[in-house]
């Protein structure tokens, strides 16, 4: 089994997945009507309000103050310190922070922890497949979202993509953690921090004038937007696994989807927009996250830095390749293309034609024992590649990972 560990936060990661980031001109995209019902939500109701123009009020009004005020460097010091779920918060708060963060730390009634524990279960089990789908198709497919490509490049995250995604990736790594929602986890501290990060950025960049000059709405990362992140990463990865023929027990393929819709609950998501089951997922996701799918300047230039993050190991001379060709296998020719990733001849093939294979000798349809000692040194050799090739992101990142409230755009924008 593949437990999670504090060497593979990067592949567990939401990594680049919750990054969320992106030359070529980005083609006019018309924005689907919003015809999803909430009855199909965890709440199984709603306003069914369009998410489009649906925010973080709350959130959003208070961390403008913050910021408006001057708290915070003081706020992001004293956060510094609360790492764990159970933990109080810190002495010195400004009261309207400590208000909000301790209803917003809560978990909802819905929460189960009987499949939660199984959550964890099945993150044990299959923590190879979750790294590299977050990691290759959930966060490479970040960069071909535009609204999210945007955000990150002019905001404060895109001047040090190493340190984004470090900040990203620990959001991944909580989920699958073995107490992630329970006193000694830390997936809720992570949760609630990232949904200050959010409200800043959403007061931040609209004062950005290469933003508002390349952006197609007013206020960035809306109830929607949030969603389709969101999409990238759960609902991504559980039809990866359904199209690699995985096999999955109900329960976990239950208690996975019930991890994640407690993140997108403590990330700030109403409950109404958070789907209640894989098909409701996939429904959802047909229409809020298929057709944005584009390419952008920024997101091609995000995408590029992504797959040269292995260059501090070797040049780029073989880690840009591999991650360039998983990537195309994750996401098809068609996104490879849009992010400007070179077809390579040797990598290409070589994933492509060995991942079937691969997924049936781990999965025990396949037995290698009698197979040449050739053919069982190159799968051992591929198993090694994926389990090692996202850590590559995260060579030199430095321990802990604070994630904190910015308080400027991207300097260099």
């Amino acid at each position: 089994m593949d437990r999670p560990s504090r060497r593979n936060v990067l592949l567990t990661g939401g990594a680049l997945g919750a990054l969320g980031a992106l030359g070529v001109a980005s083609p006019a995209q018309a924005s689907p009507l919003w015809t999803w019902s909430p009855k199909g939500s965890v709440a199984g109701a709603g306003e069914g309000a369009d998410p489009r123009w649906v925010w973080d009020p709350e959130a959003d009004a208070l961390v403008a103050s913050l910021l408006d005020r001057g708290d915070v460097p003081k706020v992001n010091e004293l956060l510094r310190t609360w790492t764990r779920n159970g933990q109080p918060l810190p002495d010195g708060l400004p009261a309207d922070l400590r208000d909000f963060m301790e209803r917003a730390r809560r978990l909802p009634a819905w929460a189960d922890p009987g499949k939660l524990a199984t959550a964890f279960e099945f993150n044990e089990k299959r923590g190879l497949y979750l790294g590299v789908t977050y990691g290759f198709a959930s966060g490479m497919m970040s960069t071909a979202i535009p609204k999210e490509a945007r955000a990150v490049y002019y905001s404060k995250g895109g001047a040090d993509m190493r340190d984004r995604i470090t900040k990203t990736a620990k959001l991944g790594y909580d989920i699958g953690t073995e107490k992630a929602f329970e006193p000694d986890g830390e997936m809720i501290v992570t949760c609630v921090k990232t949904r200050l990060v959010h409200a800043a950025v959403r007061h931040l960049l609209p004062k950005s004038p290469y933003w508002t000059k390349a952006a197609d709405e007013k206020i960035p990362i809306s109830q929607a937007d949030m969603m389709v992140t969101w999409h990238s990463l759960p609902t991504t990865v559980m039809q990866n696994l359904v199209r690699w023929k995985v096999p999955i027990p109900a329960a976990e393929s239950e208690a996975f989807l019930l991890s994640w819709q407690l993140a997108g609950h403590m990330l700030g998501i109403r409950d109404e927009y958070i789907p209640k089951s894989w098909d409701e997922a996939n429904s959802q996701a047909e229409q809020v996250l298929t057709p944005v799918l584009a390419p952008t300047p920024e997101g091609v230039k995000l995408a590029d830095i992504l797959l040269n993050l292995g260059s501090t190991i070797d040049g780029g001379l073989l880690t840009k390749p591999i991650l360039g060709s998983l990537t195309r296998f994750m996401l098809g020719d068609e996104i490879a293309g849009w992010l400007k990733i070179p077809r390579d001849p040797l990598w290409d093939p070589l994933i492509q034609n060995l991942w079937p294979p691969f997924v049936a000798v781990r999965e025990g349809f396949l037995d290698l024992t009698k197979a040449p000692k050739e053919l069982r040194q190159l799968y051992w050799a591929f198993d090694e590649i994926l389990r090692q090739g996202a850590l590559l992101y995260l060579s030199g990142f430095k321990m802990p990972i604070s994630i904190e409230i910015p308080q400027t755009n991207n300097p260099h924008y």
